[in-house]
């Protein structure tokens, strides 16, 4: 076999991130070499390879269900978004500067095109299959022209196309028939089906639609997947907060187990959500505690009976310390420190906690005070940091990774992973480091000790165990309810040849 297939969606978050992983992890248990591929993604959630890339953490999950190792030719594009009309381009897995959408659509992503079906191609030299995930909607009409991720990529490759739709949503057959309409007859040649995502209810009551799109499209439904709870996987922005304000995450809580605490206390944890939050994926191993409520607050109010606070990751640091201040939760995390109460900053809010940031490279603010609840001054560098450490702290191995601009020069207090601690505050540039199964059993008991809670980490819970049951929850749903003998032949063949045409197809183009 020498295949693929690219999963493309009616809508952002339809689902194709976790059918794209899914499809993976169905393929390698049944013995096929798999990779997946996303050309360019959009996502303030990004992962560090061993090979010292930076690429989307919804990529990096998928190679964990393919059960490869991840890399940059999985992903050669991605887009961090500064604002709602800019983003840092990483090409490759390194930052190769900030561009506008303008600019970005204008010009650049049409010429990335090369580079994107080059590494495609060299997968396809490696693999057995590949499974490429579209961005957003293929029908995106004003952006055709320079596509490199949907059509643009399955036209080169001439991989066959699965539309998913997430039918709890509504609308989902007139999405399936819009999407499919929108296009012009070379790409329509190319969309051989369907995929209902998200179905609450009987299968049965489903079916007269489904024969009814397949009649009026000539295309075939390749699967109905029922709605999962609790899937808790790393999504490119599974909480939307690149764009949106805070006040679109109040009270949002990430998903955990449902289990009673092991201790007699449950443990608060309350996630400050700063504008471009980055890397909330950190807190995913907090919330697979049982015991353990993670939510996202944007009040100080709401900070009063957390029992730790965590200042997240975010793509705009001072601004982030600036919208903290003007919501009066930097005074609440004062107060917190000087009451001995546990507040832990992860890179961007590691630095926020400092005493001072020089950045002349992201906001360009120059000199600004932190916060001052550790003895640390931040200076940014145009030099991104890319790195998988590893080492020991209270007395566990962790390992973690790092990206950031800023350079944190510590001055004192407790060594804590890269950064420090003083008295029940900790900082540090390492994501994922909760990760690492002891370590965070003998944090989180440091924690619930400085917040005079009887909270006890569960034993045995271990998070990397948790992701791989996850995994194949996806891998089990593409297998019990898609026709994977109609997606294999897809995978080995190809769309179906003489696919009609739905008009009225792309403005100004023919069947």
């Amino acid at each position: 076999m020498s295949g693929g297939l690219l999963v493309a969606g009616t809508t952002s978050d339809a689902g194709k991130s976790v059918v794209t992983a899914g499809i993976c992890r169905w393929l390698v248990r049944q013995g096929v070499k798999v990779a997946p591929f996303k050309a360019q993604n959009m996502s303030l959630n990004s992962f560090v390879t061993r090979e010292g890339a930076e690429i989307g953490r919804a990529q990096a999950m998928q190679a964990q269900a393919a059960r490869v190792e991840p890399t940059a030719l999985m992903n050669p594009v991605l887009l961090k978004p500064g604002s709602d009309r800019s983003s840092q381009v990483v090409l490759m897995g390194r930052p190769v500067g900030e561009m506008s959408a303008r600019g970005y659509h204008g010009g650049r992503q049409e010429a990335l095109l090369g580079t994107v079906v080059d590494c495609l191609e060299q997968l396809r030299g490696t693999y057995d299959a590949v499974i490429c995930e579209g961005a957003g909607s293929p029908a995106e009409i004003n952006l055709r022209r320079t596509d490199i991720v949907n059509m643009g990529i399955a036209r080169a490759a001439r991989f066959p196309v699965v539309v998913v739709g997430d039918i709890d949503r509504g609308g989902v057959f007139a999405s399936f028939f819009g999407t499919t309409a929108l296009l012009d007859a070379e790409d329509q040649s190319l969309i051989a089906g369907y995929l209902v995502n998200k179905f609450r209810g009987d299968v049965s009551l489903l079916e007269p639609g489904l024969e009814m799109l397949r009649g009026i499209t000539g295309r075939q439904t390749y699967g109905v997947l029922p709605f999962a709870h609790g899937l808790g996987i790393d999504e490119e922005d599974g909480l939307r907060p690149a764009f949106k304000n805070s006040t679109a995450l109040r009270g949002a809580v990430r998903e955990s187990v449902v289990a009673p605490p092991h201790g007699d206390d449950v443990l608060r944890v309350a996630v400050c959500a700063v504008p471009l939050m980055s890397n909330f994926t950190d807190v995913d191993a907090l919330a697979a505690e049982p015991g353990v409520v993670v939510r996202f607050v944007d009040r100080a109010e709401e900070l009063a009976d957390a029992d730790l606070v965590i200042v997240p990751g975010t793509r705009g640091t001072v601004n982030a310390l600036a919208w903290l201040r003007e919501r009066g939760l930097a005074d609440a995390l004062v107060r917190r420190a000087a009451e001995g109460r546990p507040v832990l900053g992860i890179c961007g809010g590691f630095q926020i906690l400092g005493e001072h940031i020089e950045d002349d490279v992201e906001s360009r603010a120059g000199r600004i005070d932190g916060l001052g609840l550790l003895p640390v001054h931040i200076r940014f560098d145009r030099e991104k940091t890319l790195a998988r450490p590893a080492g020991e702290a209270l007395g566990a191995p962790v390992e973690g990774y790092e990206i950031h601009h800023g350079v944190a020069d510590v001055r004192g207090g407790e060594p804590f992973l890269d950064g420090c601690r003083v008295g029940a505050v900790w900082g540090t540039h390492w994501h994922g480091s909760l990760e690492s199964d002891e370590f965070r059993r003998r944090f989180l008991t440091e924690a619930a000790r400085a917040a005079g809670r009887r909270f006890v980490p569960a034993p045995d819970t271990g998070f990397a165990a948790l992701r791989e049951e996850q995994l194949d929850r996806l891998g089990d749903l593409i297998e019990e309810h898609a026709d994977t003998d109609a997606l294999l032949r897809l995978i080995e063949s190809g769309a179906p040849s003489g696919l009609p045409f739905i008009a009225p197809g792309a403005p100004g183009a023919r069947a």
